[in-house]
């Protein structure tokens, strides 16, 4: 099983209110790298919810409940259309939000997708830095 995590701006859709409504489509990823991502991801893969902007910390814990799809946000007279979007439910808010200055200091994520490629709105984690995102987020073992 693969780990992920996506990035969204409080202002635009923040952790309480997805975990409010409880699952949501994940669309509007118009990167080709991230569009590669959410094609790879698989129903039950866990996903770490990620605030950008002021914040920049991992805030909670979702699975993918439904795999790669056709983006219904497309425009249909866009040029490009070939985009996709997954299904996530939210599972949990973390008792610790995980800062990004936690994890450029912590050697387990020097390797890091986030920390490397930190554009992309869709990264993989190894399960070693999604085992150890949980454990500062004080969810080590529960997921």
């Amino acid at each position: 099983m693969a780990a992920w995590l996506v990035k969204e701006e409080p202002d635009a859709y923040p952790w309480e209110r997805f975990a409010a409504e409880g699952r949501t489509a994940w669309t509007g990823v118009r990167n080709y790298g991230a569009r590669l991502h959410l094609r790879a991801m698989k129903k039950g893969d866990p996903v770490v919810y990620y605030h950008t902007g002021r914040e920049r910390a991992a805030v909670g814990l979702a699975r993918v409940v439904r795999e790669a799809y056709p983006d219904p946000t497309v425009d249909p007279g866009a040029q490009r259309r070939d985009w996709s979007a997954v299904d996530l439910e939210a599972q949990c808010p973390f008792p610790r939000p995980v800062p990004l200055s936690v994890l450029r200091e912590d050697s387990r994520f020097r390797d890091c997708a986030l920390l490397r490629q930190g554009r992309l709105s869709v990264l993989p984690l190894s399960e070693k830095e999604f085992q150890a995102l949980l454990e500062l987020a004080g969810l080590d073992g529960e997921a």
